[in-house]
């Protein structure tokens, strides 16, 4: 383990040179979240008070978006997939073949230093934010929940990185993969209850995006936060959540094996 932390160390000291930027892309990322707050207090503004929509009062939907956007800081992938992409596509790769490092290991490695850093430098506005909204931010429910959220939120994280992962190496059999990259963000950004509470959907659709693995992203991790997900319910929840962080590590490595029998490489 000592060279995946030093890889965790030199991760967090390349990631400090882009603290700036984070600060920047967290603080204007809150923009079309305010937005979409205004529109949905223009929403309960109309069916007067106390509306409920879907069984959301309006203190728990605005709950809902402010946790979303912490969840998302903890856990979204932000350059790995293009990094390891390229690095398949320009041969980078070669170097770890050669050497007794695990490539997924040395990218979690450089995956967690990110988030560390990203995390640490966005909660400063994300902070700040909650804190306007104090009145409308509800605290966890019970300690099964906030200790449930912040399990849920680890596995969710392992979850999105292995996803990106196996994206990225789909380097070894097409030229470019940004467009199944674009597509894949598409779909999760609906199918994992960034847009809205996949409760709103209609039954047979939300139970048919719970087969997948994109409700765990996030709206799994915000609803046992909320307690809309509690005793039976938030252990089968994790359990189903694990099974999809065991089958995202087993494509991902399955993935390489394969992909590596058809890398090759020129040059020096």
């Amino acid at each position: 383990m000592r060279k995946y932390l030093h890889v965790f160390a030199i991760g967090i000291q390349n990631t400090l040179v882009y603290r700036v930027n984070f600060l920047f892309r967290a603080a204007f990322g809150l923009i079309p979240l305010t937005g979409t707050l205004f529109v949905w207090r223009s929403i309960y503004g109309q069916k007067g008070e106390g509306a409920s929509v879907g069984g959301y009062p309006i203190v728990v939907m605005v709950s809902y978006y402010l946790l979303v956007t912490v969840v998302d800081a903890l856990t979204a992938v932000a350059e790995d997939d293009w990094q390891i992409a390229a690095d398949i596509k320009d041969g980078n790769i070669s170097q770890f073949l050669l050497k007794p490092l695990d490539y997924l290991t040395y990218r979690l490695s450089l995956y967690l230093s990110g988030r560390v850093i990203y995390t640490t430098v966005a909660m400063i506005p994300v902070s700040l934010f909650i804190l306007y909204l104090r009145a409308f931010f509800l605290p966890p429910t019970d300690s099964p929940a906030l200790f449930g959220f912040i399990l849920s939120v680890i596995l969710a994280g392992l979850l999105q990185f292995f996803i990106a992962y196996s994206m990225a190496l789909l380097a070894f059999w097409v030229l470019d993969v940004s467009t199944f990259i674009f597509i894949q963000f598409a779909f999760e950004y609906i199918a994992s209850g960034h847009l809205f509470p996949l409760d709103l959907l209609p039954p047979a659709l939300a139970t048919a995006l719970r087969l997948t693995p994109y409700p765990y992203l996030c709206y799994f991790p915000v609803s046992v936060y909320l307690g809309r997900i509690q005793g039976p319910e938030l252990i089968q929840g994790l359990a189903i959540q694990a099974a999809w962080v065991a089958a995202g590590y087993g494509l991902a490595r399955w993935m390489w094996r394969r992909g590596i029998r058809k890398y090759s490489a020129v040059g020096g």
